[in-house]
C-alpha cells in the first residue's frame, strides 16, 4: 500500500467519448490511474493489474498504467471512477477540488465496476 497526491483532469480520449458515457470506449478512457514505474515496482504491479484507491471520500477499483508523473502523483481521468474518491464539496464554487487528494493505492483482485455499477451505488 503506498499514499499518494491524487490529481484527475480532462484527457483527449475522455472528451471525445464523453458522448457515450454507458459505452465500451467511454469506460476504458476513464478506469485507469497512471502512477509513475517506481510506484509500479513497489506496489508490485504491472501494466493493466487492478488497484483499489481509497479516500476520505469513498473508494474505487481501476486499472493501473504507467506514466511519467512524478513519484508520489497519480492522476485519474476525470469522470465516474474519479468521482468516486473526490471531495464532493464545493465550497460554493459550484465545481469540487479535483487536485491534491491524499489517497491510498493497494493492488486487488477485485474486478473494476462498469459505469452503470458505479451509478447504480451511488
Amino acid at each position: 500500500m503506498m499514499v499518494v497526491e491524487l490529481i484527475t483532469g480532462r484527457t483527449l480520449d475522455q472528451g471525445a467519448t464523453v458522448e457515450e458515457k454507458l459505452g465500451e470506449k467511454y469506460f476504458n478512457a476513464v478506469n485507469y490511474i497512471e502512477l509513475d514505474e517506481e510506484s509500479f515496482k513497489q506496489l508490485g504491479l504491472k501494466e493493466g493489474d487492478r488497484v483499489k484507491v481509497t479516500s476520505d471520500f469513498g473508494e474505487v477499483v481501476v486499472f493501473a498504467k504507467k506514466s511519467d508523473l512524478p513519484k508520489g502523483v497519480a492522476f485519474i481521468p476525470m469522470g465516474p471512477y474519479a468521482n468516486m474518491v473526490i471531495d464532493p464539496s464545493t465550497d460554493g464554487t459550484g465545481m469540487p477540488q479535483f487536485k491534491g487528494v491524499k489517497a491510498k493505492i493497494e493492488k486487488t483482485t477485485e474486478r473494476v465496476k462498469t459505469i452503470k455499477e458505479l451509478l447504480e451505488a451511488i
